[in-house]
């Protein structure tokens, strides 16, 4: 009987210091994420020519749902004339616009946002994508997948 006691009490504490490291790691997980989009011609849908490019850069507080981008351009047709966060689409699908971006003539542009959770898991899922339209080019002439990773 003392046996089975003492194999009980190990299992138990054994329980308790997993359950225990679990939850260590779990509050030193950063609770920010760094994304990233690599924008070109070839990556709207569909393809569209040229040698406009550009690159995304945020950061997403996972805690508070603020997602903070800087948006580099160059290279494009003529004047940016908009652009956007389309998602729920993975890469070759489009979307309606989740969050439009102000984008004036300097570059980079920057800005910030709320999202709803909704949003933060569609963005961490890979299914979201930024796009830069032009009077050359009104439905988007250069687009990138956001990606978690620098």
């Amino acid at each position: 009987m003392n046996a089975l006691r003492n194999l009980m009490s190990a299992a138990l504490l054994a329980g308790l210091v997993g359950l225990s490291a679990a939850s260590s790691a779990q509050s030193t997980t950063p609770a920010t994420t760094t994304l990233t989009a690599r924008l070109s011609g070839a990556s709207e849908v569909p393809p569209t020519p040229g040698s406009g490019s550009g690159t995304l850069q945020a950061s997403l507080d996972r805690q508070t749902r603020v997602l903070i981008w800087s948006l580099t351009i160059t290279g494009l047709s003529g004047p940016p004339t908009a652009a956007h966060l389309h998602g729920p689409a993975m890469a070759g699908e489009n979307a309606g616009v989740a969050v439009p971006i102000t984008v004036g003539l300097k570059s980079p542009d920057s800005g910030s946002v709320t999202l709803t959770s909704a949003q933060v898991d569609d963005l961490m899922a890979g299914k979201w994508y930024v796009n830069v339209h032009t009077a050359a080019n009104p439905n988007g002439e250069i687009r990138g997948q956001v990606m978690i990773g620098s």
